[in-house]
């Protein structure tokens, strides 16, 4: 049975949420060739094109994601992280419902992500290819490298309702 999460709309102010992204930031550079790492710090995140949400379990943040809007009417996933302790409990997948839910009311018609490759991107990419993430070109400013990979989930009404 998957664990029930408080999805919270999150102004970033608190240590839980900080200590999360990064967490995020540091495994990003980890795992990531020099000049290859597009997660937002703190700054990036607190910008009005952003809103940044993060799943409770009682007093514990258990993961945090963000949706950016994008000048042509599409949307971006950004800054997905589980803490380590709410691995495989649901955590994740509850932000990307969110985020979901969000892009739907924004009428939004083509969620996209930006994520490296190798084995530290891999359950992050499960995540999204079993919520139906294709993989596809660079969208916004990004461009393709050996490195990089690019995520789409095209709107539909059963996504929305």
């Amino acid at each position: 049975m998957r664990a029930q999460f408080e999805i919270r709309e999150d102004d970033l102010s608190g240590e839980q949420t900080r200590g999360l992204l990064a967490l995020h930031l540091r495994g990003m550079h980890e795992n990531s060739p020099p000049g290859s790492v597009f997660a937002l710090d703190l700054s990036g995140l607190r910008v009005p094109e952003v809103i940044v949400w993060t799943a409770w379990l009682g007093n514990r943040v258990a993961s945090v994601g963000a949706l950016k809007m994008l000048t042509d009417g599409t949307a971006e996933v950004k800054s997905m992280r589980t803490h380590p302790d709410f691995l495989r409990t649901g955590a994740g997948s509850a932000i990307l419902e969110r985020i979901i839910a969000e892009a739907c009311g924004r009428q939004v018609r083509c969620l996209s992500l930006e994520t490296g490759r190798g084995p530290a991107f891999e359950p992050a990419l499960a995540l999204y290819r079993r919520r139906g993430f294709v993989n596809g070109g660079p969208f916004s400013s990004y461009t393709k490298s050996d490195f990089n990979q690019f995520l789409h989930l095209v709107l539909q009404p059963t996504d929305c309702s």
